[in-house]
């Protein structure tokens, strides 16, 4: 059976309809030796049989031409820029036909798993449940590469090293993944996202097995890689750390690090295949597109977050001493303490319920949790019990913080609470 020699693709998503021709150039070749056979005075028996023995030679030519040899598959990788939405970088899959000329010359795209529609109803309660459904969608390369390059990022092409076959198989998988019924998927944070799915759609093209180079020196948390993209951004950083829960703080294997466009850059420049007995490099050429240009880092707020702790600190210590002077008690103060503490602890209780894998088992609600907000009454009324269980809670959070990193700052609001139970029991 004859291969399929098409690499074009045929699907309504694309505009390119491509087909490889090469009889034309066969013809212009057999006239041009045949006028050269007349002119030489070789009878017609002779150009007969030369004829016949070049059309021969013609077709096994033909046969042996392959349309992907002038294809290139890449890795483009973009690094962060100082929007909150690219703050982790960009991966995407180029497809390039290198033709001169025919149908498919100059055939460029980028197969772009990051699509979202912001505009969707309720896209940031969707996105913190982990119900934010992405997309894959292509674009041209002229004009994919302008939109990263405008914000500083630097841009990396690493050319694949795919053998025709398995760009034939990638190619058949990206059609598959265009489809209607295909190209939306539910995004995850760390473990479905625009770096992971190119990752995962090449290997699986693959007719041998990536050798991965694993560095076993470096194994940091989820925590610890969120915090590094957020190291300009306090407040996105504290936002990440009350959301974030205990799984966020075990060690990471290769495979989840590479929710990170920049770590699966680095580990597909270590890869190798391993196919039919031989190793080869899964990284036959790296480019850079693009230096990284200048970025203008702008803080969230003028106050960050741990400076904001401590005003609230220096607050909660100045009630304090007038309270002790004044031999009375704010109740005001305290029922504002429990309604911050009541309003937060609704928003991780929820969170248990998202079905983002890393927010269910958050230690933050063992002092951020709706219990205050149920004993409000009870305190303005002179009650003590909230204090006894405000007690128990603060002990139990404070040996919560042995196995999982809380926000920074948030040991200055606890202080804070703990300064209630103080003056409620002062003698």
């Amino acid at each position: 059976m004859k291969k399929n020699r098409n690499n074009g693709f045929f699907f309504k998503n694309i505009s390119y309809f491509c087909i490889v021709k090469h009889l034309e150039k066969v013809i212009k070749l057999r006239i041009l030796i045949l006028i050269s056979l007349t002119i030489s005075g070789i009878s017609i028996s002779c150009a007969q049989n030369s004829l016949s023995s070049v059309s021969e030679s013609n077709d096994t030519i033909l046969s042996e031409i392959d349309p992907m040899d002038s294809v290139e598959v890449s890795l483009i990788t973009c690094s962060p820029h100082e929007e909150i939405y690219s703050l982790y970088g960009h991966s995407a899959l180029r497809w390039h036909d290198l033709h001169k000329e025919g149908p498919t010359a100059g055939q460029d795209h980028v197969f772009n798993w990051g699509l979202f529609n912001f505009n969707k109803p309720f896209f940031i309660l969707r996105f913190v449940f982990g119900l934010t459904d992405y997309e894959l969608g292509v674009i041209e390369y002229e004009y994919f590469i302008p939109y990263y390059k405008k914000w500083g990022c630097s841009i990396t092409e690493q050319v694949i090293n795919l053998t025709n076959d398995e760009k034939r198989n990638l190619q058949k998988a990206l059609a598959d993944n265009l489809k209607p019924e295909n190209k939306v998927y539910r995004y995850n944070y760390f473990y479905d996202n625009c770096s992971t799915r190119p990752r995962d759609i090449t290997e699986r093209s693959l007719n041998g097995k990536i050798q991965w180079a694993e560095r076993d020196e470096y194994a940091p948390t989820f925590r610890e890689i969120v915090r590094e993209c957020n190291r300009n951004h306090d407040w996105s950083r504290f936002g990440n750390d009350i959301l974030l829960g205990l799984k966020a703080d075990f060690k990471t294997a290769r495979t989840e690090q590479e929710f990170l466009p920049m770590n699966l850059m680095q580990d597909m420049a270590l890869a190798q295949v391993y196919a039919n007995g031989e190793y080869r490099p899964l990284v036959k050429e790296h480019r850079t597109i693009a230096p990284a240009g200048i970025q203008m880092i702008e803080p969230d707020w003028i106050l960050s977050p741990t400076e904001v702790a401590m005003i609230i600190v220096l607050l909660a210590l100045g009630i304090l001493f007038i309270e002790w002077k004044q031999k009375k008690r704010f109740i005001g103060w305290d029922v504002t303490l429990m309604a911050v503490e009541g309003l937060i602890g609704l928003l991780l209780t929820v969170m248990i319920f998202s079905q983002h894998p890393t927010t269910s088992i958050n230690l933050n609600i063992l002092l951020f949790n709706p219990l205050p907000l149920f004993f409000i009454p009870s305190v303005i009324k002179g009650r003590n019990t909230w204090f006894k269980v405000l007690a128990v809670m603060i002990v139990l959070y404070a040996l919560g913080g042995i196995w999982q990193s809380y926000p920074e700052g948030i040991w200055s609001l606890a202080l804070c609470l703990l300064s209630r139970i103080v003056i409620r029991y002062a003698k």
